[in-house]
């Protein structure tokens, strides 16, 4: 026995390997010359089906956990439908886009990026913007984010990039979150990245709700006409409710209040009827202005600026309908950028290019079967004739003999369709190019970008990412990886390098560390090249800035008040706010010292929707008090003093009525009030509709992000 414990010790110790000294190699010892770049026709060409390299390495990513998604596990979704109000049969064959009024059954999923299925919703994260079209013409997916660029440019990184955000492998630590070594390590080293850490460190990765936050394809795709003409496209979703944020402390406070904040959010709105709905636009891109602009309109790290290419909308998205049933639709739901129908192409764009493959790979391990599009939330509505059988949990009964293409003993059927009839076929594109592993120059400029997004926002909001970027290069340990960052943050803004390196107690490097000293042979620095910047055709893009697009009809619908109520509570005061509330598709809800009732002045009863114990600020959008002898009691708790001081923190609207107004001057933010804050309604001598008209107007605008500088300064 002792024999065997010893000899089977001796097969583990030789199963242990760091890679320390060692060379890149495949799971088949062969060594890696590139790790960095897929194989393509021509620097700008598409990816090879051989590259066995590629597909080993994603293969391998693809089927690492089971059965919850590898990536984007945690999400919420819904049915809904998209709806053509301006058509564009001149650009695309597409049926669901060529007639107005058109209504396309669709299925959208939001999600985490980074999170297991039981991580938080509020996060700092990329979020998924996924949409099922279940179109006439077959089964459209729009696999997008919220957030219009990525870390990489070639899909042969993305396993490395998942692997290093993911919690590290020898501890598990820590879950749903980027704020680690191995994190940024590998982004210090990907400069390419830094135009999606500006994005990342923004309000963008911490959205109010999904119902309030944009879409986009990220990457470049074409539109094919009737006449076989192509066009690129850059497909954008927009809020009807604007893009909004919260603050990165009250994120982490809801993280611990209600992990289940945005997918509760989501489903409750859709249950009182206020449906979230979304416009489609696209930027659309001749063929003959495709090297027209600094960048390259196949690098996925890239934008094209409003400015330039004005967005068109085409149609509006609302979501009506909340699942039956969370895993057998939100769960088993299957994406991939791969399913288009005729009207729709791909460009070759190498972080396209692989997931093309991946997808279907990742699906098969996730779903166990290649049948996974007869579960019922993948089911085409356009008809499914073809010579695909048998498999694990197949479900379709094919009659007949024949499974096979060409066939006579089943009269040649399914037949095969002319483009007329209908059938897709790949936009005709010439190829002609050497088989290499390598990136375009064009692809170089990684910094060019990064500033005009930091450039574009207000100082609020360049405030937040010195903040952000504090806060998660804080947590790295790595003395070398934080010099590392401050050297490429350099590169974007001087000043925003230094603000971040006051807050780590460390000073700028004064020259950018190249990647090319990192596991890159010589011979083959174009496969991770040094950094360039371009500066952009455009110096400033509101489009870029949150707080610089207001969405053009405010509106408070689907938020939640919290009124901060004890025994005594005025209840006309309470009955009119809510009223007021109701009018315009929002809620009002009693917070107390305890469940059950609170007594009113007029010898009456309210019921309590939480206690200050199952309560926070930071689960609701506004908070009013209203008069009356309970506010002694208030003022008392210390509970209703937190809940006050977190919301003046996070700069929400807090209204008080008549003596209530005392109750502000013993919260802990008293000295910091000043007389212009307009997030601070105070009744006075007002009438109380007239209060309640002022209240809802402050709310409209959602935050009252100037409020920081009496708190901070």
């Amino acid at each position: 026995m002792k024999n065997f414990q010893d000899e089977k010790q001796r097969d583990l110790s030789t199963n242990k390997s760091d890679g320390t000294n060692k060379f890149l190699t495949t799971n088949q010892g062969v060594r890696v010359n590139d790790d960095n770049n897929s194989l393509k026709a021509g620097e700008r060409g598409p990816s090879l089906l051989e590259d066995f390299i590629l597909r080993e390495k994603i293969t391998h990513f693809d089927h690492e956990r089971i059965p919850e998604r590898i990536v984007h596990a945690r999400g919420s979704g819904a049915h809904g439908f998209f709806e053509v109000t301006n058509p564009i049969p001149e650009l695309t064959k597409a049926g669901f886009l060529k007639e107005a009024g058109l209504k396309t059954p669709v299925f959208a999923r939001f999600s985490t990026v980074a999170g297991s299925r039981g991580s938080t919703d509020l996060a700092r994260d990329v979020r998924g913007f996924s949409v099922k079209f279940y179109t006439q013409e077959g089964i459209y997916d729009f696999v997008g984010n919220n957030i219009p660029v990525f870390f990489i440019q070639d899909a042969s990184k993305f396993p490395d990039l998942i692997h290093a955000v993911k919690p590290e492998p020898h501890n598990e630590i820590p879950q749903a979150a980027s704020a680690h070594d191995t994190f940024w390590d590998f982004i210090s080293l990907m400069p390419e990245s830094m135009h999606m850490i500006m994005w990342v460190m923004s309000d963008r990765a911490i959205p109010r709700s999904y119902r309030m936050m944009e879409g986009f394809g990220v990457h470049t795709f074409r539109l094919i006409n009737e006449a076989e003409e192509s066009t690129f496209v850059k497909f954008h979703w927009k809020p009807k409710l604007g893009t909004h944020a919260v603050a990165w402390d009250e994120a982490q406070k809801i993280s611990g209040k209600n992990p289940d904040f945005h997918r509760e959010d989501l489903w409750e709105a859709i249950e009182m009827g206020n449906f979230p709905e979304w416009e489609l636009g696209v930027q659309v891109i001749p063929a003959e202005d495709e090297h027209k602009y600094e960048f390259d309109l196949l690098d996925p790290t890239k934008i094209v600026p409003e400015e330039l290419v004005p967005v068109t909308i085409v149609g509006r998205m609302v979501l009506d309908r909340n699942p039956d049933n969370f895993f057998a639709e939100t769960e088993q739901i299957a994406f991939h950028p791969g399913h288009v129908v005729p009207g729709i192409d791909f460009s070759n764009d190498p972080l396209l290019q692989g997931r093309l493959f991946s997808y279907t790979d990742t699906q098969l391990s996730r779903l166990g079967s290649p049948n996974f599009h007869e579960i019922p939330i993948n089911r085409s509505v356009a008809p499914v004739h073809n010579n695909q059988r048998d498999g694990h949990m197949r479900q379709e009964i094919n009659k007949g003999r024949v499974s096979y293409h060409p066939n006579s003993l089943g009269g040649g059927c399914p037949y095969q369709a002319k483009i007329a009839e209908g059938g897709f076929a790949s936009f005709n594109e010439r190829v002609d190019a050497h088989k290499v592993r390598e990136r375009s120059e064009s692809f170089a400029d990684h910094f060019g970008q990064a500033k005009l997004f930091f450039n574009s926002q207000t100082e609020v909001e360049k405030s937040h990412i010195v903040k952000a970027l504090r806060f998660e290069l804080g947590k790295v340990e790595t003395t070398a990886i934080r010099v590392r960052m401050l050297g490429l943050l350099s590169q974007v803004d001087m000043q925003l390098a230094e603000q971040v390196a006051a807050g780590l107690g460390a000073t700028v490097p004064p020259i950018l560390e190249t990647p090319v000293n990192h596991g890159v042979s010589p011979e083959n620095e174009n496969g991770n090249q040094e950094p360039k910047t371009v500066e952009s055709s455009v110096e400033s893009s509101d489009a870029l800035s949150m707080l610089k697009n207001p969405t053009n009809s405010p509106t408070i619908a689907s938020r939640k008040v919290a009124i901060l109520c004890a025994d005594g509570v005025s209840e006309a005061a309470v009955q009119n706010i809510k009223s007021a509330l109701l009018k315009e598709d929002a809620k009002g809800l009693v917070i107390a010292p305890h469940l059950g009732s609170v007594l009113t002045d007029q010898d009456g009863a309210l019921a309590a929707d939480f206690s200050f114990l199952t309560a926070s600020s930071v689960l609701f959008d506004a908070v009013y008090i209203p008069h009356g002898l309970g506010l002694a009691a208030l003022a008392e708790n210390d509970d209703v003093m937190e809940f006050l001081n977190d919301a003046y923190k996070h700069c929400k609207v807090i209204g008080a009525d008549g003596e209530a107004t005392a109750l502000l001057s013993a919260a802990p933010f008293a000295s910091k009030i000043t007389n212009d804050d307009a997030g601070l309604i105070l009744s006075g001598e007002i009438a109380a509709e007239a209060f309640a008209l002022d209240f809802i107007a402050a709310m409209a605008q959602h935050r009252f992000w100037e409020r920081e500088t009496n708190l901070y300064n």
